[in-house]
């Protein structure tokens, strides 16, 4: 690296739950510069899990909050070349790089899913994160379970 490492730019919070995390998401979520859309769609998504969700106490926020936390994965593979064998080595994850996986997770696999809208299709992958269930949780177990299966090779970190 040349330069210096750019800086972080501070994000402003949501108009409506005055969270920095929820406008952190819409910018994955959002398509082609269209963040009132994204905001829309999260809206959306978070009064369908309002009315879905078990548990009284907990807010359709802290639903989203805890399915989010379950996708976040704590250990990945990185590519290493050691010689002329390329292995994949388990490493630690940073903090911020576990959030952004953990949303990008979740917004892939469900615009990946089969309901009608998007706000829907969100709702949905987000109530089965929080159960601990649905493609991304199971994308965060297959990360730890690579991890593991590497776990030999972690003498090689750098």
């Amino acid at each position: 690296m040349r330069k210096k490492q750019a800086k972080k730019r501070p994000l402003l919070p949501d108009p409506k739950f005055n969270d920095q995390l929820v406008t952190r998401f819409v910018n994955n979520l959002m398509w082609d510069g269209k963040k009132s859309t994204a905001f829309k769609i999260f809206y959306d998504a978070i009064e369908i899990i309002e009315e879905r969700k078990q548990d009284e106490e907990k807010s359709a926020l802290d639903v989203w909050k805890e399915g989010l936390s379950n996708v976040m994965p704590h250990v990945e593979v990185r590519s290493r070349r050691v010689g002329g064998a390329t292995f994949q080595i388990p490493m630690q994850i940073r903090p911020d790089r576990k959030v952004s996986l953990a949303m990008k997770w979740l917004i892939s696999f469900s615009r990946k899913r089969n309901e009608k809208s998007m706000a829907l299709r969100l709702a949905n992958e987000v109530l089965a994160a929080a159960k601990e269930e649905g493609a991304a949780v199971k994308k965060r177990q297959d990360t730890h379970k690579m991890a593991e299966a590497n776990k030999a090779f972690s003498h090689f970190r750098f």
